[in-house]
Formats: structure tokens, C-alpha cells, sequence
């Protein structure tokens, strides 16, 4: 199998994904509840102009429009017999806006988690899951995904079930988790902790890293602590973080991150070790043009401090500050009451 990524990744320094999906469909006309994947037949257009927008700012990859696009997400709308339709559709319309407007970019296949928590806490089997993923996986690719890309995971037995199955779709996949409990992922897991659990994985991704969580000081920090553990390892390290920090306006989420701290926060991630940056919620092309000028014009030749990380970007928890130092036993938090959780919010 061709590395895809790595062969980009000889000729820049830095590959530049998307941005958010669910935050720049609402202001298209997303409702609250609305299964984004189904604009993929509903509103095809609506879904082409948001992967335009942002190829049209720069992005060397896009993510389709499948987030929520496995069985067990689906089936909460009574979708689940359109897997293969929804997700072909998301793919192929991504590689067609790609081929109108640049080629080079690369088609990434979002698969988000299932909501489902996995035995032995809960019922749903790893093999039950991974079959799920496969599914998706192969659909992705049958619509023209280049690379799969698994985000926004909180467990271990998620992640091992995801990389099963999206190994049978026979492209390179990228992996991202969500460290959003005080440095660790909902259900425990801390950047060393993912990064051993690749190591021992008999199915490695070719990129793993951080999307979503708390706010891009958060991201870049968990970015430091993964590159750490990870060592020497020739996993590329992915860096997808949130638009600062969520709050409420009138009733709707908004994100307060501007495009100069979006800027400040891709020169950081890069100089911290990320080989591929791009945005997660609240992310729009604005930020994402900003972020590809800091880039183009990075100026950052040591791995930011976390003092220069706070300053900058903001205050982080006390987990990954714990983690930074190297004490891990003090950031581990509590993951008691995350088990209750049966469903992950929809990507915004």
C-alpha cells in the first residue's frame, strides 16, 4: 500500500486539513438534531460548496461529510439502510469538487465514533464495532476517498476496533483522539497512553494525533506530550483542533477563536512536531487561511514552552500541565461516570 501522505509530506513540511463541518453547515441551515450526512443526498449542493470553501483557503486535505456515517449513529434516524449511499455520496462529491478545483487534494473518509461504549463496560463487542467501520470504511473508498480518517475517538477498544475494520478498505488511515477531561480522552486515555497502544497495535495508522477537545492551547499541548511518547516512532502526528473555546449566543454555540489565534496556534502545533494541522469546531475558511499563511510564513524553530503555550493560546488543565512535567500519576484523572455516556455529541 502507497503512503500517500508521507510522499506529500516529502516535498512540504506540512500538510493543511479542513476545518469544521456541523459549525458552517448550521449557518447554511442545519437544525439542531439533523443528521448532517443526510445533506449528502438532501442538499448535495450545500455539502460541495463547504468542502469548496475551504480547498478555495488553502486545505491539502478535506474531510468528507460522514462524521456520524456508521450503522449505529445512523440507526438513532433510522438511516442505517443507507450507509453505503450516504457515505459514497460524501466521498464522491468531495472528489469531485477536489477535481474541479485543485487534484492535488487529497479525500479523506471522516469516520467518527459510534457512540456505543464497548465490552467488557459495556455490550457492543470490539469485533461487532470494527465490522461497522469496515462498513463505512469500504464506502468511503467506493466513493473516492484517498486516506480514511478515524476522529474524535475516547477509547482504547474504540480505536483498536476502528483500525480493524477500516484496514480493510486497504488505504492509508489517520487516527485522532479527543483529550478533553483534564488531558485525557473521556474514557482515560492520555497522549502516552494512545501512543503505546499504537505501538503494541498489529495495525499502526500511518498518522495519529489530537481533534476536537477543549481549545487549541489544550491541542497543542497533548500534541507535545504525544510526540513525546512517541519518540522516534514514524507515525506522522495530526493536530486538529477546536476554534478556542465554545459559548453560548442567542441561543446558539459559538467559538471565540479569531484567525490570529488560529495563526498563533498552527505555527505551535507545527513547531511541536504536527506534520498535518488543520481546524475542528468553529474552524471556517477565514481561520484556515490564516493558519496557511502562518505556515507558509513559520518563523518557530523551538517546540513552544508551556508558558509561551498559556500566553499565547491560553490556560490548559492541570492534567496535560501534569503530563508536560512528566507526572502522569497526578493527571490521571478519574474516568468513574464516563461509561454512563452512550452517545458523543455531533462534530460541529
Amino acid at each position: 500500500m502507497s503512503n500517500i501522505l508521507q510522499e506529500r509530506l516529502a516535498k512540504k513540511s506540512y500538510l493543511l486539513a479542513d476545518g469544521a463541518t456541523g459549525t458552517n453547515f448550521f449557518k447554511m441551515g442545519l437544525q439542531t438534531g439533523e443528521p448532517p450526512e443526510l445533506w449528502n443526498t438532501d442538499h448535495p449542493d450545500r455539502v460541495a460548496a463547504n468542502y469548496r470553501s475551504f480547498i478555495e483557503a488553502g486545505s491539502d486535505i478535506i474531510l468528507t461529510n460522514s462524521f456520524g456515517g456508521n450503522r449505529f449513529r445512523l440507526q438513532l434516524h433510522n438511516n442505517q439502510d443507507r450507509i453505503g449511499e450516504l457515505n459514497e455520496a460524501a466521498a464522491r462529491i468531495a472528489r469531485e469538487v477536489a477535481n474541479e478545483t485543485n487534484p492535488d487534494v487529497l479525500v479523506a473518509g471522516s469516520m467518527g465514533p459510534t457512540g456505543e461504549i464497548l465490552a467488557p463496560v459495556g455490550v457492543v463487542t470490539v469485533e461487532e464495532v470494527a465490522d461497522a467501520f469496515r462498513e463505512q470504511a469500504e464506502a468511503l473508498v467506493r466513493g473516492g476517498a484517498d486516506i480514511l480518517w478515524i476522529e474524535t475517538i475516547s477509547s482504547k477498544e474504540e480505536l483498536q476496533a476502528a483500525l480493524m475494520g477500516a484496514s480493510h478498505a486497504g488505504v492509508p488511515i489517520v487516527c485522532t483522539m479527543s483529550f478533553d477531561t483534564n488531558g485525557r480522552t473521556m474514557m482515560g486515555l492520555c497522549p502516552a497512553d494512545v501512543a503505546k497502544l499504537i505501538d503494541e497495535l498489529n495495525i499502526a495508522p500511518t498518522a495519529c494525533g489530537s481533534n476536537c477537545g477543549v481549545g487549541p492551547a489544550e491541542t497543542v499541548l497533548s500534541i507535545i506530550n504525544l510526540k513525546n511518547a512517541l519518540g522516534d516512532s514514524p507515525v506522522l502526528v495530526v493536530a486538529k483542533g477546536n476554534c478556542g473555546i465554545p459559548y453560548y449566543d442567542n441561543g446558539k454555540i459559538e467559538y471565540d477563536g479569531t484567525p490570529e489565534l488560529m495563526a498563533q496556534y498552527a505555527r505551535f502545533a507545527h513547531a511541536a512536531g504536527a506534520n498535518i494541522i488543520g481546524g475542528c469546531c468553529g474552524t471556517t475558511p477565514e481561520h484556515l487561511r490564516a493558519m496557511k499563511k502562518a505556515l507558509d510564513e513559520q518563523v518557530e524553530e523551538h517546540k513552544p514552552t508551556l508558558d509561551e503555550v498559556v500566553a499565547k493560546l491560553g490556560e490548559v488543565s492541570t492534567g496535560a500541565r501534569a503530563q508536560y512535567s512528566g507526572n502522569l500519576e497526578v493527571s490521571a484523572g478519574s474516568a468513574s461516570g464516563a461509561a454512563k455516556r452512550t452517545s458523543r455529541r455531533n462534530k460541529e
